[in-house]
């Protein structure tokens, strides 16, 4: 299905979302299961999680986590954001796994973990939310538990323990918005749906925005737990749908402002995202992800890199994408992608020339963002290495 279903809409205002219920069966995208004209409520700070004190037991002492928290000349105090998952140690035997979101995790103490000095257990505090969209409640008989914590080590494990104290207590639901789709002409499938008494336990879809040029902006998961229509206020025959309980994957109300720009089109102006603070370079980060590419195997030439407004990893990676491939393309969304693009495929391959201007504001920017896993460098030293092992001449100015 294409975001072109739009087509035929006739009505006086234009349709700016669809509704796609992925296919189960893998045979096609998606099917379209309505259209509408705006949705109210989709945007969303979820409050902060409840801060609660974990025990990591047992960590071994040639992780990177341990390293990090206990070894390093400088110890990580603050981990970030992480998670967790809990697998069985053989997946064929012994059930699914579990997965928790760690937020903004602090390390409050560790010490040797008795009996065992090549192991050391860490207290953190954090927030703490399982992911219940994976695996089952029950624990494998013989788990593995794994942490992530990107400020030590990218998409890969940092480290594991033997158990976690405090890990399995209950929690209090978090309050839920509402999601109201306005104008919405539904398909036969969400027809069905609506004809329900109740929606069936799984029951999803896709709410895919569309720019004025009828462009999939970008794409987000809406749980239909519990769903209520009404006539629409716009009239005719369109109706009004609320999801009282669409779940937590939202922009947040940053990405509002952002929307309304690449509502119009993919951008076209240099630097448009420096307006905004973190979190709405962060959703324009997002909304990259489905701009331009350039030629397959483009190499050579002098691209220039304005530095002007990098001040964290998300700003670099935002200046990088624009200057090999232009305002709303991305080069990589981590030092691990950008390593894919420096490999070939619908980008800018090396050899070429960088130009980075104003590379001491990153310099200094990125001066606290360490890598732990490569020899406590920071977050520019590693990527400027980075380009210029794949062959990419780097001139900083």
């Amino acid at each position: 299905m294409r975001s072109e279903e739009h087509v035929g809409w006739e009505r006086d205002f234009p349709v700016r979302h669809l509704l796609v219920r992925d296919d189960i069966s893998g045979e096609e995208e998606g099917v379209l299961w309505g259209r509408c004209a705006e949705v109210e409520g989709l945007f969303m700070d979820a409050p902060p999680l409840p801060r609660e004190v974990l025990t990591l037991r047992g960590c071994p002492r040639e992780s990177l986590l341990v390293q990090a928290v206990v070894d390093s000349a400088e110890p990580l105090r603050l981990l970030g954001d992480g998670m967790l998952s809990i697998e069985p140690v053989d997946p064929s035997n012994d059930g699914p796994a579990r997965f928790w979101d760690l937020a903004d995790t602090a390390v409050l103490a560790q010490w040797p973990t008795p009996g065992d000095p090549g192991r050391v257990d860490i207290v953190v505090g954090t927030g703490v939310r399982e992911d219940d969209c994976w695996g089952g409640k029950q624990l494998p008989s013989s788990p593995r538990f794994d942490l992530w914590f990107p400020s030590i080590r990218g998409d890969s494990p940092s480290g594991g323990c033997r158990s976690i104290d405090g890990l399995f207590t209950p929690r209090p639901q978090r309050p839920t918005q509402p999601v109201h789709l306005i104008g919405c002409e539904p398909a036969a499938p969400l027809l069905t749906l609506l004809s329900r008494s109740l929606p069936q336990k799984g029951d999803r879809i896709t709410l895919w925005p569309l720019d004025r040029h009828g462009r999939t902006m970008t794409r987000y998961r809406l749980d239909l737990h519990t769903v209520e229509a009404r006539p629409s206020v716009l009239g005719g025959a369109l109706i009004d749908v609320t999801i009282t309980d669409p779940g937590d994957d939202r922009p947040t109300l940053a990405a509002r402002q952002v929307w309304v720009i690449w509502s119009d089109g993919v951008p076209t102006l240099p630097n448009q995202w420096a307006q905004f603070d973190a979190k709405g370079q962060s959703e324009w980060l997002d909304l990259t992800r489905v701009g331009p590419y350039g030629p397959e195997g483009l190499s050579g030439g002098t691209y220039h890199l304005d530095g002007l407004h990098i001040t964290d990893r998300t700003s670099m990676l935002l200046s990088l994408g624009e200057a090999l491939l232009g305002p709303g393309a991305n080069y990589g969304r981590c030092l691990d992608s950008v390593q894919d693009y420096l490999g070939g495929g619908l980008s800018v391959v090396p050899p070429f020339t960088l130009v980075w201007h104003h590379a001491d504001i990153a310099r200094h920017a990125l001066a606290g963002h360490v890598l732990h896993h490569l020899g406590g460098r920071s977050y520019f030293e590693v990527t400027v290495d980075l380009l210029r092992k794949r062959g990419v001449t780097v001139v900083l100015r």
